[in-house]
C-alpha cells in the first residue's frame, strides 16, 4: 500500500531533517562534545538533544541532566523521548527547570543539554556551571544572545559547532517559508501626550547621566559601582518604563488586529502581546483565549487543548509561547508587543514556520511609527527575508 501525499511529505521532510540533525551532531562531536548548536524554529533541536543524551547515557551508563526554561518543556521533552523512540534513557535522566539547577552542589553528569540556553546565562543561573561537573555538554539555541556578555559566556562555555539561519532553514525546506508584514500605528492623542512626555524625561535623563552609553552608565550608577546622578539614572529607567508601557498597550493595535483576524475565519491565528493586561484586552476583543503566567497550569492546558483541536482558533499570549509550541497547522500570527531584544520576535515567528502541506506563514507585525518599537522592530527583521513594510493597514493583501 502506497503512503498518502500528506504522509510521503511528512516521510520526505523528516528525512531532510535527519540529515541536517545528524550533521549539527557530528559537528557537536568533533568539538569533543562541548558545544552549541545555533538553529531556527522548527529545525529538531529538541531531537538533536534526546538523541545526543540517550548516546551519551547508553555508552557511559551514567546520569543525565536536560536543562529547561518551563515547566511545560519539562513535559514536552518526556513525550520527546517517547516519540524517538529513546524512553529507557529517560530512567537515567533528569529534566529540570534552570531556576532550581543553579541550586545543585557537587554533581556530575555523563551529558547536560540545556535547551533556550540564553535563559540560562543569568548570574544566578549560571552558578551551576561553577558548582558541578559533566563529560559532555550540549546547548541550544535558536539565534545567539544579544548581549556581548552573555554570547561570550556561551562561546566560552559551549563554542558553537553548529549554526543556521532561519532563512536558510526556509532555503532547505526544514520549516515553512514565510511573509511578514510590518504595520504601523498610530497613537491617539492621549497616548501620544504620554509618550512625548516620557521621551522627554528621558532626553534630560540621559543629558544628566553626560554618558553616551547612558544605559550602563545609569546602571553602575543604581548598582553603586560607580558615583553618579542616582535620581537621574532612576529617571532614566522609569522614562524608558513609560515610553515601552504606552506603545504596548496602543489602542489601536487590538483594532487592527481585529481587522487581520477576520480575513481568516477559518485558520488557526496566534497572536503575541507585550503584556498580560493587554493580552487579556485582546483575547476579550477577539473573541479568543488568554494563555499567560497568570494562569494555572490547569487552565492553560485546557487552553492549549482547544486551540490544537480548533475549538479555539484565537491564541493570546506573551512570553509564555515563545518556547515549546508546536502546532504546526498554525500559519497566521500577528505580533502586536516588541522590545529591545530581537530573540522573541524570531521565537514568535518560529512558532508559525512548523511544517505541513502547502503552508506559508504570514505574520503581520504592529508597531508604533515614530517611536522606539519602530527601531526595535527593523532591528530584529534586519536578516531576516520576505519584508513588507506598508504605509498602512490599507495596504495589506490577504
Amino acid at each position: 500500500m502506497k503512503p498518502t501525499k500528506e504522509k510521503k511529505i511528512k516521510m520526505d521532510i523528516l528525512k531532510i531533517k535527519t540529515e541536517e540533525q545528524k550533521n549539527a551532531l557530528n559537528s557537536w562531536a568533533k568539538k569533543g562534545f562541548v558545544g552549541s548548536i545555533i538553529a531556527g524554529t522548527g529545525f529538531g533541536k529538541s531531537r538533536c538533544g534526546v538523541l545526543a543524551a540517550a548516546h551519551a547515557i547508553e555508552k557511559s551508563g551514567g546520569k543525565g541532566l536536560l536543562l529547561v526554561p518551563t515547566t511545560q518543556l519539562q513535559t514536552q521533552f518526556e513525550d520527546e523521548f517517547r516519540k524517538w523512540g529513546k524512553e529507557e534513557a529517560l530512567d537515567s535522566m533528569d529534566i529540570i527547570c534552570y531556576q532550581s539547577a543553579h541550586k545543585l552542589r557537587g554533581e556530575h553528569y555523563s551529558i547536560v543539554i540545556c535547551d533556550e540556553v540564553h535563559l540560562g546565562l543569568s548570574p544566578v543561573y549560571r552558578k551551576f556551571f561553577e558548582h558541578n561537573t559533566y563529560d559532555k555538554l550540549l546547548c541550544m539555541t535558536a539565534t545567539l544572545p544579544e548581549e556581548d556578555e552573555y554570547r561570550e559566556l556561551l562561546v566560552n562555555l559551549a563554542p558553537i559547532c553548529y549554526l543556521i539561519s532561519l532563512d536558510k532553514c526556509v532555503q532547505m525546506k526544514l520549516v515553512a517559508p514565510y511573509e511578514i508584514y510590518c504595520i504601523p500605528v498610530s497613537m491617539t492623542e492621549d497616548e501620544t501626550t504620554a509618550y512625548k512626555k516620557a521621551n522627554n524625561t528621558f532626553i534630560q535623563a540621559k543629558y544628566r547621566l553626560g554618558q553616551f552609553d547612558a544605559f550602563n552608565m545609569a546602571k553602575k550608577v543604581l548598582a553603586g559601582t560607580v558615583d553618579g546622578d542616582k535620581a537621574a539614572a532612576a529617571m532614566f529607567y522609569n522614562s524608558i518604563r513609560a515610553r515601552k508601557q504606552v506603545v504596548q498597550h496602543a489602542e489601536n493595535k487590538i483594532e487592527y488586529a481585529d481587522r487581520i483576524v477576520a480575513e481568516y475565519e477559518d485558520k488557526k491565528v496566534l497572536v503575541f502581546s507585550g503584556t498580560n493586561s493587554f493580552t487579556n484586552d485582546m483575547a476579550k476583543h477577539l473573541e479568543g483565549n488568554a494563555y499567560h503566567s497568570g494562569k494555572s497550569k490547569k487552565k492553560r492546558e485546557q487552553i492549549l487543548e482547544q486551540f490544537k483541536s480548533g475549538e479555539n482558533k484565537i491564541l493570546c499570549s506573551t512570553k509564555a509561547l515563545n518556547q515549546g509550541f508546536d502546532v504546526p497547522d498554525s500559519e497566521v500570527g500577528i505580533i502586536a508587543g516588541l522590545d529591545s531584544k530581537a530573540l522573541p520576535m524570531i521565537q514568535r515567528i518560529g512558532r508559525l514556520l512548523r511544517l505541513s502541506e502547502d503552508k506559508i506563514g504570514k505574520i503581520f507585525i504592529l508597531y508604533v511609527a515614530d517611536s522606539q518599537e519602530e527601531k526595535w522592530l527593523k532591528t530584529a527583521v534586519s536578516k531576516l527575508s520576505n519584508i513588507n513594510w506598508l504605509k498602512s493597514i490599507e495596504d495589506v493583501k490577504y
